[in-house]
């Protein structure tokens, strides 16, 4: 594994996470705080900037602003990009942020509309938590993935630290995936991840599939993404599943 910092990264969020993401490698919570050894955590850790544009400035002129004939909702997210987003090689301020978007992305309003009804707000928890993390990883405008950490697996890494088994697993990642197929919910993902500095982008065509998903930068090279993709999955999500946790244990 190639790692570019092994600074510790340490983060208090506004809410306390599952003490469980100590299963995985490199991570520790305690309450709101969480600690990352990026050298144990990522199985590809290449770079330590991140674009990010400030949660709140998002939320006053962005959420509420409509597309119209002659700026399309990516547009207005590009342009918004253009004009708030900074680099920044602060990782706790990228998951702070990422904190924000997730919370608003799967808050409990959604619930109702989801249709799927063995999905609670317990459930959504897990979302915001796994999908805060995931906000390390890294796409360049290239497409080559510079940083992967086990939550790009994300039913892989829900089902050890949650104890999901794999109907239940998937079904979360389908309500992830949400954003993607559902018109609503699409634009306000696109409008939120502005915050990140980029479009989530879909990576796999199927649950099973588990090529995940993540904020890659508009312009992006989605053809050398998908094959940089392909290259590295399969052994990478075995041993994520490695760290569950049997029933008897």
């Amino acid at each position: 594994m190639t790692t570019i910092d092994t600074t510790a990264i340490t983060v208090e969020l506004p809410q306390a996470f599952d003490e469980r993401w100590s299963r995985l490698p490199g991570i520790q919570v305690d309450g709101r705080r969480i600690t990352i050894d990026p050298a144990e955590y990522f199985f590809r850790f290449e770079s330590n900037t991140w674009l990010v544009a400030d949660w709140e400035l998002v939320r006053s002129q962005l959420l509420d602003v409509e597309e119209t004939t002659e700026s399309a909702v990516e547009q207005l997210a590009l342009d918004f990009i253009k004009a708030h987003s900074e680099s920044t090689s602060d990782a706790a301020r990228v998951l702070a942020t990422a904190y924000e978007v997730y919370a608003y992305l799967f808050r409990d309003e959604h619930l109702a509309d989801l249709g799927l009804p063995q999905i609670t707000a317990e459930h959504l928890r897990m979302l915001r938590e796994a999908a805060t993390l995931m906000a390390l990883n890294k796409v360049e405008l290239d497409g080559h993935i510079s940083n992967v950490g086990p939550c790009w697996f994300f039913p892989a890494a829900t089902s050890v630290v949650f104890d999901l088994d794999d109907e239940m697993g998937g079904m979360l990642d389908e309500v992830y995936h949400g954003s993607w197929f559902n018109e609503h919910r699409r634009i306000e993902s696109i409008k939120a991840h502005t915050a990140l500095g980029g479009r989530l982008v879909h990576g796999c065509q199927s649950v099973p599939d588990q090529s995940g998903g993540v904020v890659a930068p508009y312009g992006a090279s989605m053809t050398a993404f998908r094959s940089d993709l392909a290259a590295f999955k399969a052994g990478w999500i075995e041993q994520v599943y490695a760290h569950r946790v049997s029933p008897a244990a």
